[in-house]
């Protein structure tokens, strides 16, 4: 066998809880879009909880994160909580889940960026916080020991691989493992995801940057016991707005179309579109808003929502990118992105001329699983360090700003007017 080591990353925040007597689950994972905790996250923020969890984890009190999940599954299925308590269940992300299931080992671990997205892990202290779990009523037999994203963490058994001692050394949730497979290893280097929604992540070196405008707080990586924070934006709607365009307005049959319609007018005429379907992110944190298209007159066609709603996409992220330089004090000089929307050369320009940055794209788009490869080579010496694994990253083509500043402006005013425009109609 040539496999030198095995990584895995993973979508965070998706809960499972299993017993350890039988390795069967007490009940279905509850994924990370899960909002069935809404009532125990409003039950939460009524004990006055929120500034605490804000500080000690970097999160925010939302169903999103796995802490609430597991006390959903603890309340609800008769005998949890005492099983609980008496140290039969155990509880993963997905990663520890994999892990716990396919190493010899049978390890109960996960790293510190997965951790770091439970609600229930004190980021500057790097331990399970007991006050939290108290508070949440989840006992710390149940949690994973937290170890380094690059580490061995135990070997794949053989009658899974069908071969003997291979390494499994490297996790990290999906978001972090992009990061660090785009190489953004200094402070300050940023890179931004463009699949569904959008996740934004900024590397602030070993200092955990406390959020005034709604971003989160979380690990980017832990090397050798020394852990890089990282700012985190994300934005609900990117390429389901271009999915929704395509399969429920069927304004085209493919994806790939919509640059050229885009590049067939000058400029957006006017158009806005704010594709509000499920409220809006980082930093309106607004759930209730909607929907929305402005602007409209007898000569808008489908070109016109075609290259608005790309542009959409590039306004908020400059909403996040704001935020981001305002509340890490840095700015940033070129943005690396991946995800399948990068390939729209139109959008990656107007990304560009909005930021009034570079913007990188490079070959290897499928960074998460870089990211993953790369965490588990290092630990096993396939690659030396951080710096050997920088001359790995390759540009693709680089996007540099074209558009005049003031008409950059200018059109990135008329976005603001229409989330505000937006934000007003609730019916």
């Amino acid at each position: 066998g040539n496999i030198a080591a095995i990584g895995i990353t993973n979508q965070r925040e998706t809960t499972v809880v299993w017993d350890k007597r039988t390795g069967k689950p007490v009940y279905n994972a509850i994924v990370w879009q899960s909002r069935q905790t809404v009532d125990i996250c409003e039950a939460l923020k009524a004990r006055g909880l929120d500034p605490e969890v804000r500080y000690k984890t970097g999160l925010l009190i939302d169903a999103y994160f796995s802490g609430t999940k597991i006390k959903w599954i603890l309340d609800n299925v008769p005998g949890a909580q005492a099983d609980a308590f008496a140290g039969n269940l155990l509880f993963g992300t997905i990663d520890t889940w994999i892990l716990w299931n396919l190493t010899e080992e049978r390890t109960h671990a996960t790293d510190y960026t997965n951790a770091s997205r439970t609600m229930l892990y004190n980021i500057r202290e790097l331990d399970w916080d007991d006050e939290l779990l108290t508070a949440f009523d989840i006992p710390k037999s149940m949690l994973p020991k937290v170890m380094d994203s690059s580490g061995v963490y135990g070997h794949a058994k053989k009658e899974i691989l069908g071969i003997e001692d291979v390494p499994v050394s490297g996790i990290a949730g999906d978001q972090q493992a992009a990061l660090f497979g785009q190489g953004c290893f200094a402070e300050g280097m940023a890179k931004n995801t463009y699949g569904t929604g959008c996740f934004m992540l900024m590397n602030t070196g070993s200092e955990a940057v406390a959020s005034q405008n709604g971003l989160l707080t979380t690990i980017a990586w832990g090397l050798k016991g020394e852990v890089k924070y990282a700012l985190e934006g994300s934005i609900f709607v990117a390429g389901s707005a271009v999915k929704w365009m395509r399969d429920t307005v069927q304004l085209f049959n493919d994806a790939a179309e919509t640059e050229a319609h885009a590049l067939s007018l000058d400029s957006n005429e006017g158009v806005y579109v704010v594709p509000a379907f499920v409220g809006l992110g980082t930093p309106y944190w607004d759930s209730e808003v909607r929907g929305a298209i402005f602007g409209l007159t007898r000569g808008s066609s489908r070109s016109h929502l075609i290259r608005a709603t790309l542009e959409s996409v590039a306004y908020q992220t400059k909403d996040v990118l704001d935020v981001m330089e305002r509340d890490s004090g840095i700015e940033l000089k070129a943005l690396r992105v991946d995800g399948g929307m990068v390939r729209n050369n139109f959008l990656m320009q107007f990304q560009s001329d909005m930021l009034g940055a570079k913007v990188e794209r490079p070959v290897v788009q499928e960074t998460t699983a870089l990211g993953a490869a790369y965490l588990a080579g290092l630990a096993v010496g396939y690659w030396k360090d951080e710096a050997d694994i920088a001359t790995n990253w390759q540009l693709d083509r680089s996007f540099s700003p074209q558009m005049p500043e003031d008409e950059a402006a200018r059109l990135y005013h008329g976005w603001q007017k229409a989330v505000e425009a937006a934000r007003v109609f609730k019916p």
